[in-house]
C-alpha cells in the first residue's frame, strides 16, 4: 500500500494545487536513489546475546546493482549474529536536515550470507564495494574480514511525512537511480538564489496557486520540479512535469529557460 499524502488537521486532505497526473519518481526510484547517494547506514541483525533481541550496527555498504555489500570482520558482533541467523535488515537515511523526520529513510530487508573465495560473484562484489568504499583497500584482504552480500526480499520507503509504501524485490531490483541526483543540490541553489521570481510565474501560471507571492525549488529528478509556493493559505507544493524525462543538468537548464519563455509570454 503507498501513501502520499498526510490529512489536514481538520481530517480532510487538501485539494492538490497542480495537476496530480504529472510523472513523478515511483517509490521504488527513490528507494534505489537514496540507497546510491549513502554509503552508512545500520545493519540490524538478531542477537546470540542477549539472545533474540534485534541489533544495530553502525556499518558501511556498497551496491551491486540494488544488493548491499558489506565486508566485515569476524570479530564484529553483527557477524557472529549472522553466523548463527541469516535475516537482516539495512536501515539507510540521507542526511538530516532541520527536521529530522522530514529526511528519506529506506530499509532493505532480506538474508545476508558470506561469499566463498570462490565464490563467483566474489570478485565483482569485491570491485562495487571497495568503488563506494574505497579506504577499504587496505584491510579488504585480511584473513579475518568477509564480503557478504543482503539479497533483498522486501523494501520500506519513507520519503518523509505522509510520503511511504512497501516496495516489492522486482520493483526494486527493475528500478533505476534518478540521474539527476548527484546534481540536484546545485539546480536548486541556482534557481532559488537567481530565479525567484519566475517559479512565482511558474506557480501562478501553470498550476492553480495563481495567489503565490514567493516560490522556491525544493526538489527536481528526470520527470520534473517540486516548489514550495506561498500563497493566501500558507505554504503549498508545485509540481510540474518535463516535457520528457531528463538526464543531465544541461537539458534540466533548457527545459527551465523554455519554461521561462512560456511564462514571460504571458497566458
Amino acid at each position: 500500500m503507498t501513501n502520499d499524502q498526510h490529512a489536514s488537521p481538520s481530517g480532510r486532505a487538501r485539494e492538490l494545487l497542480y495537476d496530480a497526473n504529472v510523472p513523478t519518481l515511483s517509490h521504488a526510484e527513490r528507494a534505489r536513489t537514496l540507497a546510491g547517494s549513502v554509503r552508512t547506514g545500520t545493519l540490524c541483525t538478531v542477537a546470540l546475546d542477549p539472545p533474540g533481541f534485534p541489533y544495530g550496527s553502525f556499518v558501511t555498504f556498497g551496491l551491486d546493482a540494488g544488493t548491499p555489500l558489506f565486508l566485515v570482520s569476524e570479530l564484529a558482533e553483527h557477524t557472529k549474529n549472522l553466523r548463527a541467523d541469516e535475516r537482516a535488515s539495512l536501515l539507510i537515511v540521507e542526511p538530516v536536515g532541520e527536521d529530522p523526520l522530514a529526511s528519506g529513510r529506506v530499509t532493505l530487508v532480506g538474508r545476508c550470507r558470506p561469499l566463498a573465495a570462490d565464490d563467483a560473484l566474489r570478485e565483482r562484489t569485491r570491485a562495487a564495494y571497495l568503488a563506494a568504499q574505497p579506504n577499504a583497500a587496505y584491510y579488504a584482504d585480511f584473513a579475518d574480514f568477509h564480503f557478504w552480500r543482503l539479497e533483498v526480499e522486501s523494501v520500506r520507503y519513507i520519503g518523509g511525512y505522509g510520503r511511504m509504501s512497501w516496495v516489492g524485490p522486482e520493483e526494486w531490483a527493475a528500478a533505476e537511480p534518478d540521474p539527476l541526483a548527484p546534481h540536484a543540490a546545485g539546480i536548486l541553489a541556482h534557481m532559488n538564489q537567481d530565479h525567484a521570481a519566475v517559479m512565482v510565474e511558474y506557480c501562478r501560471q501553470l498550476s492553480r496557486a495563481t495567489d503565490t507571492t514567493a516560490a522556491s525549488m525544493t526538489a527536481v529528478d528526470r520527470y520534473g520540479f517540486e516548489m514550495s509556493a506561498v500563497t493566501a493559505v500558507g505554504p503549498r507544493p508545485i509540481r510540474l512535469g518535463f516535457s520528457r524525462p531528463l538526464a543531465t543538468p544541461d537539458a534540466v537548464r533548457q527545459e527551465l529557460v523554455a519554461l521561462a519563455k512560456q511564462v514571460r509570454s504571458g497566458p
